[in-house]
């Protein structure tokens, strides 16, 4: 009992009234983090292993083919690293994958990033509020925020990161698809098939817009594979995530099942997304008075105002000065 009271009053004198609390916060963190990696480590049976190596032998396959060491690690901690839910398994590797991620193991890292950044931050938390603020008297208010505000950052740091990458690689797109169309219809109308186009507008756009070049390369690349079009130029539309890629998906769709030509309805369409991208410009350009209004009444009122009425305040204080004097 006397080491318990010895040891409940240095906690408390070095971090505060809440030193046991941190203490057994601090020692229960350890201890997850401790025990996870012990409890899924799990050996394989060998003659699992010995039937494996067999039988790749036999099919002439070599090991770790198209998987490093690195994803049999991730593969341990699968349960932590993964939604359960199959729909939100594929939500999430979709998001990523329009984010521009296309690794097979970027939903494990994106949550292996979340969950090393809050505790990562709730560490330097805890460490922060010892050393600066444990000899302040902070409320429990205050004391959260000190130590779950940095871990809370960091959890949504990467969704924050993923969402803006995303958001800029739509941007990306939809500003380079009109000259990639103009681009189509000119090797169109040269003699080029569809197919030879997209090859030809994926290497010429990489320079200036890569995150479309990819986008077209990848079509080119599972025609070869010998997909047929129409899935292939839907899963290009579900991977953008841009208007008009949909739309230009299901005019390509529409005129390869009906017969009609190919070139005409890209020159109809091209003049379309030309005119609308003058129109986003013209939007853009309209709006920008209205921003600058509230930061012209902010910077030029004040000083105005001042310049106006100062003197005038100022002779009302001398006056009422001199009739109490």
């Amino acid at each position: 009992m006397e080491f318990l009271a010895t040891l409940n009053d240095i906690l408390t004198g070095a971090l505060g009234p809440f030193g046991p609390l941190i203490a057994v916060g601090g020692l229960g963190v350890m201890l997850v983090l401790v025990t996870i990696p012990m409890m899924l480590r799990q050996k394989q049976d060998p003659l699992d292993k010995l039937k494996q190596a067999r039988t790749q032998e036999a099919l002439g396959v070599k090991t770790n083919l198209r998987a490093g060491k690195q994803n049999k690690k991730l593969d341990r901690y699968a349960t932590f690293l993964e939604p359960q839910n199959e729909k939100q398994l594929s939500e999430m590797r979709l998001k990523l994958m329009q984010a521009g991620y296309r690794h097979r193991d970027a939903v494990r890292y994106f949550h292996f990033a979340q969950f090393a950044l809050g505790i990562g931050l709730l560490i330097l938390g805890v460490i922060y509020y010892v050393l600066f603020k444990s000899g302040t008297e902070t409320s429990t208010q205050e004391t959260l925020m000190y130590i779950l505000g940095p871990a809370g950052i960091g959890y949504m740091m990467p969704k924050y990161w993923i969402t803006k990458r995303q958001q800029k690689r739509q941007e990306e797109i939809q500003d380079g698809f009109p000259d990639s169309l103009d681009m189509m219809l000119v090797c169109i109308e040269a003699g080029q098939s569809m197919d030879q186009s997209i090859i030809r507008v994926a290497s010429e756009m990489r320079a200036s817009y890569p995150a479309l070049a990819e986008e077209f390369e990848i079509v080119s690349l599972q025609i070869k594979a010998g997909r047929d079009k129409p899935s292939v130029l839907n899963e290009m539309a579900e991977r953008c995530d841009v208007q008009d890629i949909t739309s230009f998906v299901t005019v390509m769709v529409q005129s390869q099942t009906f017969g009609t030509s190919i070139g005409e309805a890209l020159r109809v369409y091209a003049a379309e997304m030309r005119d609308k991208r003058v129109m986003r410009a013209e939007e853009k350009a309209n709006k920008l008075p209205t921003k600058m209004t509230l930061a012209t009444m902010m910077l030029t009122v004040p000083p105005l105002l001042i310049i106006l009425v100062g003197p005038s305040v100022l002779g009302i204080m001398k006056l009422f000065a001199m009739a109490a004097n």
